[in-house]
């Protein structure tokens, strides 16, 4: 249906349209992470990888805590890991306009910055936003709050999401090897 409603000259644009989005962004992200193999000339296709394992190594920060942190900046998670152990897979779509782009870069771009604070010793590796991501509102706005960092900091690290509205994840950090191996489907009506 998708294929036969944007007819031959609208599906060559929307492949024209993903692969300069992801030209884009990997060209902004260069200068914060470390990208996994391009083309020759230094351009993929509509998809890119980010290579977090050097990351991983300094700071123990992980390609889940970076996916889990997105979350509190209102997206969803890339793929993980897949095709290249401690990566994240980036695929821009052909439907997402420049400021979309941009906060989804700024995101990026400001989890960098997180992670350099835990590098140089700011926030410790045990307890900083990217390890106890996602934080919901009933954390956030519970009475007590220990951590070496601040709720404006865990719920609204850049000013575009209190701005345009919170999406609040609906609970904490689940874990992912569990639900895996434990799937409950069910069925109500």
């Amino acid at each position: 249906m998708f294929i036969a409603m944007l007819g031959a000259q609208g599906l060559r644009r929307s492949a024209e349209v993903s692969i300069l989005n992801a030209n884009y962004l990997k060209e902004k992200l260069a200068a914060h992470y470390q990208i996994a193999k391009s083309n020759k000339n230094d351009r993929c296709s509509h998809e890119f990888i980010l290579d977090v394992g050097d990351l991983k190594k300094k700071t123990g920060i992980t390609e889940e805590d970076i996916a889990k942190r997105l979350q509190d900046y209102g997206y969803h998670a890339p793929t993980m890991s897949w095709p290249k152990p401690h990566s994240l897979m980036i695929e821009p779509t052909e439907s997402e306009d420049q400021r979309e782009l941009d906060r989804f870069l700024e995101a990026l771009i400001q989890i960098r910055e997180e992670i350099r604070k835990v590098e140089s010793g700011d926030w410790s590796i045990e307890d900083n936003p990217l390890k106890n991501a996602p934080h919901p509102q009933s954390r956030v706005c519970a009475s007590e709050w220990h951590h070496g960092y601040t709720r404006e900091t865990a719920a609204f690290p850049l000013p575009y999401i209190a701005e345009r509205g919170k999406i609040w994840p609906a609970c904490g950090r689940v874990s992912n090897s569990y639900g895996d191996k434990n799937i409950k489907v069910t069925h109500t009506q």
